[in-house]
């Protein structure tokens, strides 16, 4: 693990997975979007679309605010809603004065970006695939005033454990947990959504991936009342759309929330299934990064960049690694999927594979 003063980027930071799948791509089986397949729900899309009469007035995203509030157990002036967790990164970088912002990488790359389009330095600490991509917290430099991690992690899929990430807080420092996954993991543990005894915790959460709403972008922020009425003033005028508002209260109530527990249970399953037909590859040159706890695995493969070639041939997209600070192009990530679909991509993959 290391800290890494960054001059120039030397990383595609734009790059996402949905790159893999558009234009020529669009008729691959999609492995590389970690959307949650077969969303959104028949009864979400209802709830969006009976918001449609309403399209004539302004926005008012009371309601939401507050239901995404009790979902939490907290008071509405902690809780920002936003245009998908994208838009709270650059809120964040726009609103906040901080001196030296650090990025622990890899993970996903939006926040970095967002940062040094406002202008920020950006230092990286860069966790090892040595030590299974797990954080030190002694390894970000004591005089950062705004860390930034992801819980789980894109694209490791490591689960840090909350204690460890707490460990980073200090007086005067600002602590981002990205937690986008946090709802894919059974029983989400390890979550810090709702905590108000962290100082300078900011924790973000995305409504797209386990719902199957990143075409209409909806996410929140949860955090004090100073940090979140910074970010608000930093915000155009009705950020969120009124079907995205009728989206958010649908995602937090009682009934979605079973959804979504039942979903995770399920998606650690397809990713036992997965983990193990990958692992069987181990002679071959493939290497799964241990304990993934997200809809998604991070695989070390010789020759990636000619296997994901191959994979494409086949009919199959992964996402490429190498965009990510810390990783190359022997690196790829593979999105859980249903056991039928993961068995063509493991035959797949068989015959990619040197």
């Amino acid at each position: 693990m290391r800290t890494e003063e960054v001059d120039g980027v030397g990383h595609d930071l734009r790059h996402h997975g949905d790159a893999e799948v558009r234009d020529d791509g669009a008729a691959l089986v999609d492995l590389a979007v970690n959307v949650r397949t077969g969303t959104p729900p028949p009864w979400l899309r209802e709830e969006i679309a009976g918001s449609l009469a309403s399209l004539a007035a302004y926005p008012d995203g009371r309601a939401a605010r507050a239901a995404v509030a009790a979902r939490h157990g907290l008071d509405a002036e902690r809780v920002l809603l936003t245009a998908g967790a994208a838009e709270a990164f650059v809120l964040l970088a726009r609103a906040l004065k901080v001196r030296r912002p650090v990025v622990v990488h890899p993970q996903f790359t939006e926040p970095e970006a967002a940062l040094r389009d406002a202008g920020h330095t950006v230092d990286r600490v860069l966790l090892r695939a040595e030590d299974g991509f797990r954080l030190d917290p002694a390894a970000v430099p004591e005089d950062a005033d705004l860390v930034v991690i992801g819980n789980p992690t894109n694209p490791t899929s490591v689960l840090h454990p909350a204690e460890v990430i707490t460990g980073l807080a200090r007086p005067g420092r600002v602590l981002v947990v990205d937690e986008a996954f946090m709802d894919a993991v059974p029983g989400e543990r390890e979550a810090l959504a709702g905590r108000t005894d962290v100082p300078g915790l900011v924790v973000l959460r995305s409504l797209t991936k386990t719902w199957g709403l990143a075409g209409l972008r909806i996410g929140y922020v949860l955090a004090g009342p100073e940090t979140i009425a910074a970010l608000e003033r930093a915000q155009p005028l009705w950020p969120v759309s009124t079907p995205a508002l009728a989206a958010a209260r649908a995602c937090v109530a009682p009934r979605a929330l079973a959804e979504a527990m039942h979903a995770a249970h399920r998606i650690a399953g397809d990713r036992a299934h997965l983990v193990a037909g990958l692992s069987a590859f181990a002679d071959r040159g493939v290497r799964v990064v241990e304990d993934a706890q997200g809809p998604f695995v991070l695989v070390h493969v010789a020759g990636a960049a000619a296997v994901r070639r191959r994979l494409r041939d086949l009919g199959y997209a992964v996402r490429r690694g190498d965009t990510f600070p810390g990783l190359d192009e022997e690196w790829v990530r593979i999105a859980v999927r249903d056991r039928s679909t993961v068995s063509g991509f493991l035959k797949a993959l068989s015959a990619a594979l040197p």
